[in-house]
């Protein structure tokens, strides 16, 4: 079955983008929530999580 994908694959012209678009993609979104989950304030997630203490 791999062979039919990759021959369907290579008759596809600019595929090879295709891949460095995802890692890319795949890439900033980590390290976009990276910094901002980093950028959070000590006082504001401690009070986030005693949230489901209160109720």
């Amino acid at each position: 079955m791999l062979k039919f994908i990759k021959h369907n694959l290579e008759t596809i012209s600019g595929v090879e983008i295709y891949p460095i678009i995802s890692l890319v993609i795949f890439f900033s979104f980590f390290v976009g929530l990276f910094f901002w989950v980093s950028s959070y304030k000590k006082d504001k997630i401690k009070e986030l999580s005693e949230m489901p203490i209160k109720d």
